[in-house]
């Protein structure tokens, strides 16, 4: 049974007891809104070692960090440092998203690494594949693409990104549309130009129940993946876009039924004063299913700083109901990321998800930052490293730049806590 169709019973699995514990909620509770379609727990029945992750409402808001090779950088070993870097960063998932190499390899070499949540994009095995024997993604079969889908499920992976939105329906949206950076998505592209060149209607939309059968077999969440998403401010909230998501409203419930857990991709590239309306439009077209963003960006020209751009618009988008963060890199729209870039990009999805849990009232988010404004106050650095979300770098920092008092080198001997401590009773320690 899925973790949907145990929920529905009734009943509640080990998985669930171990998100209850970790987000401080009664297993019950946890139970039910999986029941309602409105938490997933990615966790395929193959993936050995996983600890459980909850994704939705009323849990706290995830980061998830991409990785994997491309056809210029293919070492399995870079893209093993890259996950190792993102899970002690603190992300809640990774999803490999290679396209160089040996890719089912590379995929089985870090689902056996990772115990956190593993999520792909199978249409890049099968139009690599496809490339490698027939010469062009075109001339991959439906065959081919559920036989990738079913290789990534029977080695572990926890989550998929199909695009099964983009119908023939959307595309004639596209072309009417006129956008500005027509399909950024390259899993979407991929589908754009296989269903051009052969005529023929999306196999992921078009045999949807055969998704459907894979996935409950082997308990793998479906993240429809948004394929018409804006890769600019210009083309954010257009008719492709909601086109599409109208398309995936339909096929939550489908899977749903089938007792399939599912979450719901969201848009790119959105200027902040539309972030809220497409989270409250996701959510009403999709029935509560978890929203996962990928930032969103909310500049185009922010190239080398696309972390600081995506936390801007993740922090509104979590804020207004997003669940669930893909973190954007400063590399993002540059070159394939880092080793650096993961961390940074991981970090600044996390800047993000805890200040909108905070409004979002998620258990110990708030009372985390009053902890460590009182550790300002008695100038209590070990305790401040402690509560900070990366205390490799706070005490780095306070070590390299540090005085003989017991202030930092910002105000040193005019520091205002310590300052003003003294004429209010406060008892700072001294170095």
């Amino acid at each position: 049974m899925t973790q949907l169709e145990i929920a529905r019973a009734g009943n509640i699995s080990p998985q669930m007891e171990a998100v209850a514990a970790a987000e401080g909620r009664d297993a019950g509770t946890v139970r039910q809104s999986i029941a309602g379609g409105t938490v997933v727990i990615p966790a395929n029945v193959n993936h050995q070692g996983l600890v459980p992750c909850g994704i939705g409402a009323g849990l706290s808001t995830k980061v998830n960090a991409n990785l994997g090779t491309s056809s210029d950088f293919s070492s399995v070993d870079i893209e093993l440092e890259k996950l190792r870097v993102a899970v002690a960063a603190g992300a809640d998932t990774v999803m490999d998203l290679s396209t160089g190499g040996d890719i089912p390899a590379i995929r089985r070499a870090i689902l056996a690494a990772s115990t956190c949540p593993i999520g792909t994009v199978p249409i890049y095995q099968a139009g690599i594949e496809a490339i490698a024997k027939q010469g062009a993604i075109v001339k991959m079969t439906a065959d081919d693409l559920f036989a990738a889908v079913e290789d990534n499920a029977r080695d572990g992976v926890d989550f998929i990104t199909v695009h099964c939105g983009v119908t023939r329906a959307a595309i004639a949206r596209l072309k009417r549309q006129g956008r500005v950076t027509d399909v950024v998505s390259r899993g979407g592209a991929f589908l754009v130009g296989w269903m051009l060149h052969n005529d023929r209607e999306n196999p992921l939309y078009e045999q949807y129940d055969r998704l459907l059968d894979i996935s409950r077999e082997y308990d793998v969440t479906l993240s429809l993946g948004d394929g018409m998403r804006p890769g600019s401010l210009a083309d954010a909230t257009d008719r492709p876009q909601i086109e599409e998501l109208l398309t995936l409203g339909e096929l939550v419930q489908r899977a749903q039924e089938a007792g399939v857990q599912v979450m719901v991709e969201g848009p790119g590239h959105i200027p902040l004063d539309q972030i809220e309306t497409n989270v409250h439009i996701q959510k009403a077209l999709c029935k509560g299913a978890p929203f996962y963003v990928l930032g969103p960006l909310v500049t185009d020209i922010a190239a080398g700083y696309d972390h600081i751009t995506s936390a801007i618009g993740g922090a509104i988008a979590a804020m207004a109901g997003a669940d669930f963060l893909c973190y954007v890199t400063p590399s993002e729209h540059l070159a394939i990321p880092d080793v650096d870039d993961v961390r940074e990009g991981v970090m600044a999805a996390r800047i993000a998800a805890h200040a909108a849990d905070i409004v979002k009232n998620i258990p110990g988010a708030a009372e985390r930052d009053r902890q460590m404004s009182l550790a300002r106050k008695r100038l209590d650095w070990d305790e401040q490293a402690r509560l900070s979300l990366d205390p490799e770098r706070f005490g780095r920092v306070h070590r390299e730049r540090a005085t003989s008092g017991s202030a930092c080198s910002m105000c040193g001997q005019f520091c205002a806590m310590d300052l003003v401590g003294q004429y209010l009773g406060v008892k700072v320690p001294r170095c």
